[in-house]
């Protein structure tokens, strides 16, 4: 299913989302992952378990409400949800480690992520998405060595971290970087409710989409 509907940018005074000045335009639901964007640009990929907060992490750095729906059963999209700016396309990719899925779901949905992550030719990054709150379960370290077999630049954000203090935050940054093997430059605490971390993530989104149009 492809679309051309297209947000116009927000009011001065309403631009307090990293991407909220730019014309946003919904392109499509693509359930095959070789599907060619026209015109190629740069494309950044959202990926974490179901009901991690990606939809309203996207809404959150666009400034449009409702832009990614928030879905009441998670795990329901199968298919690459792509969202066009001036600069690049923001992809959003169904959540995994649903645990409703059964074992023919769950095969097809590994196969559209690994195909993403290894054949589209302008992904430029993966936005992988934690909640902070929780450890990284099996699926996350399935996923994880998805991530790295694809050798995609990869940027952690840990969502929900209103959901604790600044001092538990801190910690518990620290403590999900040291499980999975990084540094803490690598991964990035937001909240979609407070904006901590947002427009940080919309800066790296930027440098890495800069630093893709550059090479």
């Amino acid at each position: 299913m492809a679309s051309t509907d297209t947000l116009p940018p927000l009011p001065a005074a309403d631009r307090k989302a990293p991407f909220a000045g730019d014309p946003i335009a919904f392109v499509g639901s693509f359930p095959d992952p070789r599907t060619r964007l026209d015109p190629p640009r740069p494309e950044i990929a959202f990926i974490g378990r179901s009901n991690v907060g990606k939809s309203s992490l996207l809404n959150a750095l666009t400034g449009r409400k409702g832009l990614a729906r928030v879905s009441a059963t998670p795990g329901k999209t199968q298919a690459m949800n792509v969202f066009r700016l001036p600069a690049c396309y923001l992809v959003d990719l169904p959540g995994y480690g649903f645990a409703k899925a059964g074992k023919a779901a769950r095969a097809a949905y590994r196969k559209l992520v690994e195909r993403c992550l290894h054949e589209r030719p302008h992904l430029t990054g993966v936005v992988w998405l934690l909640d902070i709150r929780h450890p990284p379960s099996d699926d996350d370290l399935d996923f994880q060595a998805l991530l790295v077999a694809s050798g995609r630049p990869v940027l952690v954000v840990l969502t929900k971290a209103d959901k604790l203090g600044r001092s538990a935050v801190r910690t518990r940054t620290r403590e999900l970087a040291h499980a999975l093997g990084l540094g803490e430059e690598d991964v990035q605490p937001v909240s979609s409710e407070t904006r901590l971390g947002i427009a940080e993530l919309g800066a790296a989104i930027t440098a890495a989409v800069r630093g893709a149009e550059a090479s």
